[in-house]
């Protein structure tokens, strides 16, 4: 009888450990939605239709770029399950797909969303509900703003430090030039004219008329015989890729024989140039912080090699001409890079944690001397950019790698 209760303790004091390991498990898995043992479910909305849909390149290549991952053996043993959605560039349709992916699919996190007015949409949801919304596909300033918006992050360059990088260069190399600028009304061109203005200094006046535009618009031809009328010498186009390849051919086919300034997010070759026109491109200027697959100095770097080979083997249908393509595989190593160095604990803050604790962090396609530095006040893993000018074929980086640092972030 003795042995017998000894036996009927042992065995309770085993039921008491296996449903504490239970609890254990239900616990963490609470701490860590999206996660299990095998694999980490992350979220994306992307313009797959809409007025932005070219940008849809990027989400493609980024699924891509996980399929490889996982062929791989996925991140520390887990497959990446990765979940984009369409939104047509609607911040309406954004906030929907948003809501799905963090309450009905549990993602672990949004990744890459793409568009300012989509972003700005999720935003304060992602905060409220302490879901990471990361590396946002969106140079807009205001994404990184840690103070108020902890788990909102961006990662290229922010449009407000592109735009001072225009208006040095141009204050320094063209001093006496008359400015005209066409912008996307929304924050995404107003940061770009707001950082133009700044780096222009004392010398912002040379901007001498300026021309909005909706992006419900279908075209934005008369913007650009408004602006050729002012008597500009310079011509700026702030706008997404539809528009600025329209901005391109227009003012060539009504001779404005201005300087022509692009912004970075639409100097894609595949994109925007050639539907444009070759020609019509010829003496474009832009800024880059990613190697140009077409550059030859880059035909025997490892890095372009291991992205051809990638491009071949898991994105075949894909524009290699297209620097959205290289942008969408260099922001998916950054995402890896994150979850890697987040090791086995995937919760929600530690993945934050991970990506607000980058330190000279460099990935095969940026330029070189580029690297990316992130902390819990500064939220800008990219702060640096080179000019950049299209021969008619190519684009050829000119000068130095220059920061564009916004102050106090």
């Amino acid at each position: 009888m003795h042995m017998r209760r000894n036996i009927l303790k042992y065995v309770g004091a085993g039921l008491v450990v296996s449903s504490s390991l239970a609890f254990a498990s239900i616990s963490q898995a609470a701490d860590m939605p999206g996660v299990t043992d095998t694999e980490i479910k992350i979220g994306n909305i992307a313009p797959y239709s809409g007025p932005a849909s070219a940008y849809s390149t990027i989400a493609k290549t980024i699924s891509a770029y996980f399929d490889k991952v996982n062929e791989e053996g996925g991140i520390n043993g887990r497959k990446v399950n990765f979940l984009s959605y369409d939104d047509g560039y609607s911040p309406p349709k954004a906030v929907e797909q948003a809501r799905k992916l963090v309450e009905s699919d549990e993602a672990l996190l949004i990744f890459q969303s793409l568009g300012t007015p989509s972003n700005s949409a999720i935003e304060k949801y992602m905060n409220m509900k302490k879901v990471p919304q990361l590396l946002v596909a969106t140079g807009a300033t205001k994404f990184g703003d840690p103070e108020n918006f902890p788990w909102t992050m961006g990662w290229q360059p922010n449009y407000q430090s592109e735009g001072i990088i225009y208006g040095r260069w141009i204050a320094a190399e063209m001093p006496d030039a008359k400015i005209a600028v066409m912008y996307q009304n929304d924050d995404f061109g107003k940061d770009l004219l707001n950082g133009l203005k700044t780096g222009l200094g004392d010398k912002a006046d040379m901007v001498i008329a300026e021309a909005s535009y909706e992006v419900a618009e279908p075209v934005v031809d008369s913007q650009v015989v408004k602006l050729k009328a002012s008597g500009a010498d310079v011509f700026i186009s702030f706008s997404t890729p539809k528009f600025a390849a329209q901005g391109i051919k227009k003012a060539h086919e009504i001779g404005w024989d201005a300087t022509q300034i692009v912004a970075n997010v639409s100097n894609s070759v595949g994109a925007v140039l050639t539907p444009a026109g070759l020609e019509a491109s010829e003496g474009l200027i832009s800024t880059a912080y990613l190697k140009d697959m077409q550059d030859p100095q880059w035909a025997d770097d490892q890095g372009v090699k291991d992205w051809n080979a990638f491009m071949d083997k898991y994105y075949a249908d894909g524009d290699k001409l297209s620097s959205f393509t290289t942008y969408g595989y260099s922001v998916a190593q950054t995402m890896v890079h994150i979850l890697e160095q987040a090791g086995d604990d995937l919760t929600r803050e530690n993945v934050l944690k991970q990506a607000a604790s980058m330190k000279d962090v460099t990935l095969p396609l940026f330029l070189p001397g580029m690297s990316m530095n992130t902390s819990d006040t500064d939220y800008f893993p990219i702060e640096q950019m080179q000019l950049m000018k299209f021969n008619g074929e190519r684009w050829e980086n000119f000068g130095e790698i220059i920061s564009g640092e916004v102050g106090g972030n």
